[in-house]
């Protein structure tokens, strides 16, 4: 579709500078890559920046595409303790913001604090979606009205479509990362990796499954997970019967791209990690239960998602099940998912 007169029509004088306001999470930040790329490609002499929350900035830190990023202390600004120092990051994030003199600002978030950062940006074009939340539409010149019921990658891309930029095409381009995995990790040639965290509890396959599940496997099973969700990957470990060596908390997040790229296939929740894996193109397993697969599922045709047929879901964990042990991931056994993995990999 050709948008170039829509794109003059609202950029009317020469874009040379960008904001991208999408501080968090790592899968939306994943699912956000194909977004950067279609509008550098738009705007190809222009310098982008982009917003992002501390702790997920090594995913775009050296990255070719972005001139600086921005980061912020996001999980600190709703604590009280931190209340002064969280003052003055505003303060100076305000002001940092609009000595840059943005042409374009663009809110991926749709959140209270990204439509102010979007003000505060003072770019002459704001654009974000008109249905977001906490009232963030106000801040913006432009309101794009996007879908709802398609994925979050293709979601963004109606931004760019709006901005009269090419989006027929999908590419992550990542920041540079490891080839390979740390040495230090010895991990085998063939090898899967599982990842049994979630935001949510809701979105949680029992540990104890996700070890009985790495039993079955034919190859050895790495898990991976924050230093936060040890516990979990050890109870995971703990029940694969010796086939199953947890990597909690030892790869940064561009070590960990390395580890999931030399991966043979990928079993996880509907967690971040497993956005990455999409994006490397490396066959993704996924469970879902109150999670819809359209919106957050591994992105291609490549893919697997695994759930139980039931009427209630996807219900987005809004709505505790009666009893809140969430049937639709508690009833979902290890043969059903292990039989679906050895049919789809032909009994590898």
């Amino acid at each position: 579709m050709d948008h170039s007169g829509q794109k003059k029509a609202i950029l009317q004088e020469p874009v040379k500078k960008i904001l991208i306001i999408k501080p968090s999470s790592l899968g939306d930040i994943v699912h956000s890559l194909p977004f950067l790329d279609a509008v550098k490609k738009c705007f190809p002499a222009a310098d982008i920046h982009w917003v992002v929350a501390r702790g997920l900035h090594p995913l775009l830190e050296g990255h070719p595409y972005i001139d600086r990023l921005w980061v912020i202390n996001k999980d600190r600004w709703k604590r009280p303790l931190y209340l002064n120092h969280t003052i003055r990051e505003i303060i100076d994030l305000w002001k940092g913001l609009r000595a840059q003199k943005f042409d374009v600002s663009i809110d991926l978030s749709g959140l209270l604090r990204s439509g102010l950062i979007s003000m505060a940006s003072g770019a002459r074009v704001r654009i974000g979606f008109k249905d977001s939340d906490e009232g963030s539409p106000f801040f913006y010149t432009h309101k794009v009205k996007g879908s709802m019921e398609i994925h979050a990658i293709d979601r963004y891309l109606e931004i760019a479509a709006f901005l009269g930029c090419d989006v027929s095409r999908i590419h992550y381009p990542f920041a540079p990362y490891p080839e390979s995995p740390p040495t230090s990790l010895s991990l085998p040639d063939n090898y899967i990796v599982m990842a049994p965290s979630a935001g949510k509890d809701a979105n949680r396959w029992p540990a104890e499954k996700f070890g009985q599940l790495a039993a079955r496997l034919p190859l050895p099973t790495m898990i991976i997970s924050s230093q936060a969700d040890a516990a979990l990957a050890a109870e995971v470990e703990n029940a694969a019967q010796g086939n199953a060596v947890s990597l909690a908390g030892r790869t940064g997040l561009k070590e960990l791209i390395a580890v999931i790229k030399n991966a043979s296939f990928f079993i996880s929740n509907d967690t971040g990690p497993m956005h990455i894996a999409a994006a490397l193109e490396i066959p993704v397993f996924a469970i879902f239960g109150p999670a819809n697969p359209v919106r957050t599922g591994p992105y291609g045709s490549i893919h697997t998602i695994i759930s139980e047929d039931l009427d209630c879901a996807p219900c987005y964990a809004h709505q505790p099940c009666k009893k809140y042990d969430w049937r639709c991931m508690r009833d979902l056994t290890v043969d059903k998912v292990a039989g679906i993995i050895q049919k789809k990999r032909g009994g590898e």
